[in-house]
């Protein structure tokens, strides 16, 4: 899920937390990877060596420290497997859709389409750009497996990581198939172009920054999971305020998903603050410093190459997913993990650290605060995904 643009992108604002002064370069935390080039025209975009150092930098993980996930295949077992579901207790998209095979399947598709025809074009921009980063899964596997020390070594593993990450993947799949199939159903957007955004996306990849360090990943992974929650709960109560019940169902049904998931990773982070606090600690203030790149940032159309910078002004418009949002998740692991009460095992530059992470959300929220009186307001813009309507 994106994170809007309302600070820099939309606002012209110079950034104050890293030393570029144009939004195409920050790396704030409404950092923006623009499309543009890289995948318009399949070359990389035009970065700075600051840019650059950020991006390729790969497996920091000392070798010494491979060894604690070697150590942790047990707790893994123990305590991250039973968070996945049983495949046979597990809802499926069919659950919530009309049944080809039954008799009134054309009238539910009927009654499907009207009751989406109630609901608002810039809904569905941001539904749609919800759906396309979760079907960009490939992407996010291929992260999990470049992690030094956790990623699955043979494709078919019976290590608990790579059993974790397998099920994993399995349960986000459900995700995009549910939203993809609404959406083709419910006859509101474009088909043909999400099904282009899609392909661009997958095929563009993302570098998430986590330098094939599992400390640094399963920092974002905590992150981006507590972010889809938010995004996907909101998306379900606005679908119930447009009253959607089924919608409303499908994306709760998610977001109950994401939390889930975010738990699991979190428990992770959890136990690597008690195992090694020095290194997570710096792991946590690194992946903050970086910020974290938001999974759909290089979506594209084949049309708009600013269309990520536009589908997240309209979520946070539209308040599924915002600054505001961002702040509050660093907030939230901050006390989930107790940072501010860990003493014991913190280097000179692990308590820099947690000074750091300590003090990052009052000043974020300065920032955002600051914005909020300076920001212009946004042009509507038209997006292909809704047959180029304007939002």
């Amino acid at each position: 899920m994106a994170l809007n643009t309302v600070l820099l992108g939309s606002s012209g604002l110079s950034c104050s937390f890293c030393r570029h002064n144009s939004p195409r370069f920050c790396i704030a935390p409404i950092m923006q990877l623009k499309p543009m080039d890289t995948v318009k025209n399949m070359k990389k975009p035009d970065i700075t060596p600051y840019d650059l150092k950020q991006m390729t930098v790969i497996h920091s993980l000392p070798p010494e420290k491979t060894e604690i996930f070697k150590c942790m295949e047990d707790w893994a077992e123990e305590n991250l497997l039973p968070m996945l579901k049983p495949i046979e207790k597990s809802w499926q998209p069919h659950d919530f859709l009309p049944d080809p095979c039954s008799e009134d399947f054309f009238d539910r598709v009927v009654e499907l389409k009207s009751r989406a025809a109630e609901i608002p074009d810039h809904y569905y921009v941001c539904l749609v750009g919800d759906m396309i980063t979760e079907e960009a899964l490939p992407t996010y596997l291929s992260f999990l497996n470049s992690l030094d020390g956790t990623r699955d070594e043979t494709g078919a593993s019976l290590s608990p990581w790579a059993q974790w990450s397998r099920s994993w993947t399995a349960e986000e799949n459900r995700h995009g198939d549910l939203l993809n199939k609404y959406l083709y159903l419910c006859g509101r957007v474009n088909m043909k172009q999400v099904e282009k955004t899609i392909h661009y996306l997958i095929a563009s990849g993302m570098n998430m920054g986590a330098e094939n360090n599992p400390f640094l990943g399963f920092i974002y992974t905590s992150f981006q999971e507590k972010a889809t929650a938010i995004a996907h709960g909101n998306t379900a109560r606005q679908a119930l305020e447009y009253g959607d019940v089924n919608l409303a169902k499908i994306c709760g049904s998610i977001a109950s998903d994401e939390k889930r998931h975010e738990a699991a990773y979190a428990k992770i982070i959890q136990k690597l603050f008690d195992l090694d606090p020095d290194a997570t600690m710096m792991a946590f203030a690194n992946m903050m410093r970086k910020k974290i790149t938001m999974p759909g940032c290089l979506m594209y159309d084949g049309e708009d190459g600013n269309l990520f910078d536009h589908y997240s002004t309209v979520a946070q418009q539209t308040e599924v997913y915002t600054a505001n949002d961002y702040v509050e998740i660093i907030e939230f692991f901050v006390e989930r993990w107790n940072v501010d009460k860990v003493a014991a095992g913190l280097s000179g530059e692990g308590r820099k650290a947690q000074d750091y992470i300590c003090n990052l959300a009052p000043k974020l929220t300065k920032l955002v605060e600051r914005s909020k009186g300076k920001g212009k307001a946004s042009p509507l813009v038209a997006f292909s995904w809704i047959f180029n309507r304007q939002v």
